[in-house]
């Protein structure tokens, strides 16, 4: 069997009768939206990404928390507000993302928040820089029910793999994610599924084939190759990729970069997930990574309430008026895409 089909069955058993309804609530409200014109929600999101922290240890150039940006306050997510959190959305919810900015390991009760998700029966995932992946936390990963880890390897070489992951050291990575594959292997557990995720930029672009050959050698379960968002593309920017299909950009006549993707006016991630901040505030996605659109505030009302609210539905009619009008949408090319 595959190590794809695994993970999708894995997912699958997490899928009871009434998570089932509300995603089939959520899916049939966003298509009679697109038909009518009118934002209308039925259900609660089946995503949700959670931010364990916005502290890091690399200088990545096109992150906030890399460049130590944020205009939100920073810290750690804490346990008893995450298990408050969880507590109210657990029967509905399916898939949760431990993250948002910064890097989780660095929140000292990430793990014991991933095992009380996993003990509720949610599909979890998260993405890491790979450089707190010691043996101990290793086998602490394994053991926490973790379904599915996204380890970002930018390169193959330091050289190469430092051009973005500043201050980064790739042989830390590579020994991290080997201590995941054998502490997987020694407790027998088919879980997490371990992704190796390249981030294509100009300075890496040649390097592709060579993370499939490193990912093969050490036991990754698969390969994903990303794109990446810019924030100044309209001029250009060194890391815009030289190969097309791995840029969002397109270079026009006169020498200026556009987004490839038409800017449709809906967005599927507004029906199906939201992104929960460190401190409990509701945003709409992973594109507002300040955090200005802020829906509501978990300290101050449920989520339920807020997921109804005039704020969000006002934010969901505004999108379908004109996906131009909201400036986290405009360098957006994924939230249309169904299942995204």
């Amino acid at each position: 069997m595959s190590l794809h089909w695994n993970d999708t069955l894995n997912f699958i058993s997490k899928l009871g009768p009434r998570r089932v309804f509300n995603m089939s609530k959520v899916l049939s409200s966003y298509y009679l939206t697109r038909w009518t014109g009118k934002p209308i929600q039925w259900g609660l999101p089946f995503t949700i990404s959670i931010e364990p922290t916005t502290a890091c240890n690399l200088r990545c150039p096109e992150c906030p928390s890399g460049l130590r940006s944020f205009s939100r306050p920073t810290g750690n997510l804490k346990e008893d507000f995450f298990r408050k959190t969880i507590n109210e959305l657990h029967q509905e919810l399916t898939y949760l993302i431990f993250y948002f900015q910064g890097e989780p390991y660095i929140n000292p009760k990430f793990l014991d928040m991933v095992k009380y998700a996993h003990d509720k029966g949610i599909y979890t995932i998260t993405s890491t820089n790979g450089h707190f992946l010691n043996d101990a936390n290793a086998k602490k990963t394994i053991e926490s029910g973790l379904d599915r880890m996204i380890i970002s390897v930018d390169g193959t070489t330091q050289d190469v793999y430092e051009n973005y992951r500043k201050e980064g050291k790739l042989e830390n990575v590579l020994k991290g994610a080997r201590n995941i594959v054998k502490w997987k292997k020694k407790l027998k557990s088919k879980t997490p599924h371990i992704i190796f995720q390249f981030l294509v930029v100009k300075p890496n672009e040649h390097q592709i084939p060579e993370v499939y050959k490193l990912a093969k050698e050490i036991g990754i379960d698969e390969v994903k190759l990303k794109t990446a968002q810019v924030y100044d593309y309209e001029n250009g920017n060194p890391l815009i990729p030289t190969i097309e299909k791995y840029a969002r950009y397109h270079k026009k006549e006169d020498g200026t970069y556009t987004i490839k993707n038409e800017l449709l006016n809906h967005c599927w991630k507004l029906w199906h997930s939201c992104v929960i901040t460190w401190d409990g505030l509701v945003v709409p996605c992973c594109f507002d990574k300040d955090a200005e659109h802020r829906l509501g505030d978990l300290k101050n009302a449920s989520f339920q309430e807020i997921w109804q609210s005039d704020a969000y539905q006002n934010f969901r009619k505004t999108l379908l008026q004109g996906r131009d009008q909201i400036d986290i949408c405009t360098n957006c090319t994924e939230g249309c895409k169904v299942w995204a």
